[in-house]
């Protein structure tokens, strides 16, 4: 139940983001979620929703978007199917994964006072 931690880490990250702003709060904040990396979502979002009251994010909605793995070989640069074993069939290599097990803010959106 890593989730709790991620979203600890991710609530920190905010704050201090909103903070260096001036923001009064926080609307939305997006986060990219690697198929790969691990993460329930729906304990990723039911942490969110726990985690955020009493903080500048306690109105705010978490968009997850997903990332698909994709693989490849790391000699040839040929892409690995999905589904297929992961191994290059001209090269005999291990695949390599290029992407899908990340966990990245991608966007927040606050409220900023006018000056």
């Amino acid at each position: 139940m890593h989730e709790y931690s991620v979203v600890s880490a991710l609530l920190t990250r905010v704050e201090a983001e909103a903070r260096s702003h001036g923001a009064t709060s926080v609307h939305r904040v997006t986060v990219k979620v690697g198929e790969q990396a691990g993460l329930d979502a729906g304990l990723f979002e039911t942490a969110f929703a726990t985690f955020r009251a009493g903080t500048v994010c306690a109105e705010a909605v978490l968009d997850v978007e997903r990332v698909p793995a994709r693989w490849s070989c790391p000699k040839c640069k040929a892409p690995i199917e999905v589904g297929a074993p992961l191994r290059c069939a001209p090269c005999n290599a291990p695949a390599r994964l290029e992407c899908g097990d990340e966990i990245v803010l991608g966007r927040i959106e606050m409220e900023v006072p006018d000056v």
